[in-house]
């Protein structure tokens, strides 16, 4: 923010004494104004592609920090443990096995308490809803052997690569959701053909998908044995009886 507000000062200063040069109208002047006006231009409009592209990266590096590997917590408490921190600090909830309540980001410092009771529990069950995991923090859900059920919609960096690491879950994993997800197209979707064992599958809302309905009813075809959730898109393909269009050709004269 304080740089923003440099720049807002700059540019008004500069924005003045342009202003002011607008005032002489002599000939000799206007080549040297025309040039100060495109150098200023080009000046600025170097500064905010800088600052653009520091922000982006600034980003990009909050993203890597939040999906990095626990490697050490794994080496200590196991993977069970590791998996539930990461996705505790993402803003996820995780559930264990045997265990009736979820444990959430408020109640986290309760788990962390008695995390030694946790090492040999599995997880699960792992709520990711809107969370920034990526490519790199699937790592920390992988050695999740007995997950059972997995929510990763609205994840604005999960995409098609992210799905074709999914297959390690393929033992296990019998509730999916994807839905939301805006990088999520066609091409990762046929990477789910491994989960076999998947009986709830939810893929609505996929923006990044050119021909949903016709998708439905491949992945539908794909996973024969789980319920593909997302109709609304297959709602021009199967129409109801009575809400098809009324028939309004000419019949045929005998």
């Amino acid at each position: 923010m304080h740089v923003l507000h440099l720049g807002a000062r700059e540019w008004n200063g500069r924005a003045r004494r342009i202003h002011g040069m607008s005032e002489l109208v002599t000939p000799d002047s206007s080549r040297e104004k025309k040039r100060t006006l495109l150098q200023f231009l080009s000046d600025h409009f170097q500064d905010i592609q800088t600052l653009r592209e520091y922000l982006l990266q600034k980003q990009i590096s909050k993203v890597n920090r939040e999906n990095r590997s626990f490697t050490n917590i794994q080496e200590k408490y196991g993977p069970y443990v590791a998996g539930a921190v990461f996705i505790l600090k993402q803003g996820g909830a995780v559930k264990f096995q045997d265990k009736e309540e979820w444990i959430r980001p408020n109640n986290r410092s309760h788990f962390l308490a008695e995390i030694q009771k946790f090492q040999n529990v599995p997880v699960e069950a792992v709520d990711a809803s809107g969370c920034a995991i990526n490519y790199q923090g699937l790592s920390n859900l992988l050695p999740l052997k007995e997950l059972r059920s997995l929510s990763l919609q609205r994840c604005p960096n999960l995409d098609d690569w992210c799905l074709s690491r999914l297959y390690l879950l393929a033992g296990s994993l019998q509730e999916l959701s994807l839905a939301g997800c805006p990088r999520i197209s066609e091409r990762g979707l046929a990477c789910l053909h491994h989960l076999q064992n998947l009986r709830r599958l939810d893929i609505s809302d996929l923006p990044a998908v050119s021909h949903p309905g016709l998708t439905q009813i491949l992945v539908e075809e794909m996973l024969p044995h789980c319920e593909v959730l997302g109709a609304d898109w297959a709602q021009n393909l199967k129409l109801e009886p009575d809400k098809q269009p009324p028939d309004t050709s000419t019949p045929l004269s005998s």
